[in-house]
């Protein structure tokens, strides 16, 4: 039975709103984006402690080359390793010194990798030389030891002159260098 006054409400417009499975879809499509940010952001925190170990690993192997030039005597020719700690860090250095065709030049090759990887894993290496002085700061000539035409620069194998007239020798001044140059040619 149907009261006389009563009428049926307005159909109401059904509102469409996302299904369940465009839903999943968008987090689908959000989760694979955000997996591709997560990735760049590691893969550049990754970059940022390789370069720290590699700059350490730098400086370990300079530390170490520069102890060596500082000793009095050249290194023996010869393999040595250690290990130390650096930066809160365990490293371990491995340097191989070598005799070069220079009489009083050495070759000192020196990797560093962290003390726990293997052997052939090295951050760096690093090459540096020790060489003694084979003349006088200040000296005009160097005796070459090594190689034809031994002996100072302008002499041929028997010691005379080479013939070289384009660069003459150079002489020595008639009064020694710390004293002033005589000023008596000058009008008062």
């Amino acid at each position: 039975m149907k009261l006389p006054g009563a009428e049926r409400p307005p159909a109401i417009a059904r509102i469409r709103g996302f299904t369940l499975v465009e839903v999943l879809a968008a987090l689908v499509i959000v989760a694979l984006g955000m997996l591709g940010v997560i990735q760049a952001v590691t893969q550049t925190a990754r970059n940022g402690v390789y370069l720290r170990e590699k700059t350490l690993a730098h400086w370990i192997a300079m530390n170490v080359i520069t102890e060596q030039r500082l000793m009095p005597s050249p290194p023996d020719v010869s393999e040595t390793s250690d290990e130390v700690e650096f930066a809160g860090q365990r490293w371990r250095w491995e340097m191989t010194v070598t005799q070069t065709a220079v009489e009083s030049l050495r070759r000192m090759d020196v990797s560093v990798r962290p003390a726990g990887e293997p052997e052939g894993d090295a951050l760096v290496t690093v090459t540096g030389f020790y060489g003694a002085a084979i003349g006088a700061a200040g000296g005009t000539s160097l005796p070459w030891a090594n190689g034809p035409g031994a002996g100072t620069p302008g002499q041929n194998d028997d010691g005379g002159d080479s013939g070289d007239d384009a660069n003459p020798p150079v002489e020595a001044p008639d009064q020694p260098p710390d004293q002033p140059p005589d000023d008596s040619s000058e009008e008062d």
